[in-house]
């Protein structure tokens, strides 16, 4: 372990340390892998002691781990775990926190703000009490502000304390294995490479499902719905990996210029009426922190273009809800058939629960007729086991990135105001047009008009 890298969680009684980021630091420590164990500093309100902590920890580590829980790795891995206990709203105790940074000899810090947006302000002034502080990484989850004008304050006040290429704005998504995998499935292929665009494509889906309704976010749940707690930072980013132009070489920037070269082509629909569709499910009115009259959209369909050469006048579709019949994330790249009737070509790569890639082509139909049928290959990454104990989950894959320093996966916050600006801008035509969420039974396929959307169109959602 080189205790002089110090990895400090503010938030460190909360679900996402229990559910997501003890289990990926554990894993890193059980996959052995070299570079990346750091001391681990916990800090929370709570009075735990470090021991009566690893205790706690050790049950969701058990439950939640990817690789194997054995009782040799787990003391190895807890003995890096320190508990700190403060109030991290109050300013003057960062001055203990410091004492104790100097206690532990630690020397590189990365702080992960694995609490409420809320609270990054407060975090980043009481960090002015610690030495060497501003010269560390800070991790800072979703959502990045609850509107555009408070992800500006918030990028100023985390810009004017660290510096901007030490900042790293995890999006968990981008941390996924088929999500990695769209550029190989792109560029490594030329039966895909050749023909990804708008002469060939008749147009793409991005979907992300859910099962679950809101459970106990509805708090914040009601402030965001579903366009910007999903669609202007997960499925953008999705979108814009999909859609970029290969980069012309391995450094993050060129990654990122053509990211953002995607998102400054959205075109805003003309007729919002015609090409967004919000519902909410039923019953959602009635959940915990939500408002007994609450317009919040738990459902989003958008129907949108890249206004550039590539994808000039093909659609995109994307939608993302809650409380639906399945749980489901895939890109579905559905082609141009080539003669009236025959089934169209469809590539569609599965993100989540399954991953892996399914292609539907045509064949002749065996014997003596000429007639076509359709053929499916279909390829399950994670049905295998040696792949499941391979594959590094998204936690596990960013927080080794940024201890490394490869910013390569992360959101850029130019990235994340153009999403921001284009995400307003529908929502205000929306609302000005005086529509309202459609209502849809949970545990249905979302609201019918969505799928009329598409109906209208021609095209119809890929299931």
């Amino acid at each position: 372990m080189n205790k002089e890298k110090t990895f400090t969680i503010f938030g460190g009684t909360g679900d996402l340390t229990f559910r997501k980021l003890l289990p990926a630091l554990y894993n890193m420590e059980a996959a052995d892998k070299e570079g990346l164990s750091t001391q681990i500093v916990i800090v929370g309100r709570r009075d735990y002691t470090s021991e009566t902590y690893r205790d706690l920890a050790r049950e969701w580590v058990e439950k939640f781990a990817r690789l194997a829980y054995t009782v040799d790795v787990y003391e190895r891995f807890s003995r890096r775990i320190i508990y700190y206990r403060m109030d991290i709203t109050e300013e003057e105790s960062y001055e203990g926190l410091n004492e104790f940074y100097k206690k532990i000899e630690a020397k590189e810090h990365i702080f992960y703000f694995a609490v409420a947006p809320r609270f990054f302000a407060g975090i980043v002034s009481g960090l002015k009490h610690i030495r060497g502080a501003c010269e560390g990484k800070v991790v800072i989850e979703k959502p990045f502000g609850e509107d555009l004008l408070a992800a500006k304050s918030l990028n100023r006040t985390m810009e004017a304390f660290f510096t901007p290429e030490n900042i790293y704005r995890i999006d968990h998504y981008l941390g996924k294995e088929m999500v990695r995998n769209i550029q190989t499935i792109r560029f490594a292929n030329p039966i895909f490479q050749n023909v990804w665009n708008a002469e060939y494509i008749d147009c793409i889906q991005i979907s992300a499902l859910e099962e679950v309704g809101v459970e106990t976010r509805g708090g914040y749940y009601d402030h965001s719905g579903a366009l910007k707690d999903m669609m202007q930072n997960h499925l953008f980013q999705i979108l814009t990996i999909v859609a970029m132009e290969r980069p012309q070489g391995p450094a993050v920037e060129e990654m990122h210029q053509e990211q953002m070269k995607v998102l400054a082509a959205l075109k805003a629909p003309e007729e919002i009426a015609e090409n967004m569709v919000l519902g909410q499910y039923e019953g959602y009115r009635q959940e915990p922190s939500v408002k007994e009259d609450s317009v919040t959209e738990t459902y989003a369909a958008v129907r949108l273009f890249i206004d550039n050469d590539r994808w000039k006048g093909m659609p995109f579709y994307i939608r993302t809800g809650k409380k639906l019949g399945k749980r489901e994330m895939q890109v579905a790249v559905v082609f141009k058939s080539p003669l009236p009737g025959l089934e169209p070509n469809i590539l569609n790569i599965k993100i989540q629960p399954t991953e892996g890639v399914y292609l539907q082509f045509n064949i002749k139909k065996p014997g003596e007729s000429d007639d076509t049928i359709q053929a499916k290959m279909d390829f399950c990454q994670s049905c295998l086991q040696i792949n499941q104990m391979n594959t590094p989950e998204a936690y596990e894959r960013l927080i080794g990135a940024c201890i490394l320093g490869n910013r390569a996966w992360f959101s850029q916050w130019d990235q994340i105001e153009t999403s921001w600006n284009y995400v307003d801008s529908i929502r205000k035509m929306y609302a000005e047009r005086g529509l309202l969420a459609y209502p849809y039974p949970a545990g249905s396929n979302g609201p019918v008009e969505a799928d009329r959307l598409l109906e209208k169109y021609g095209h119809a959602w890929f299931d």
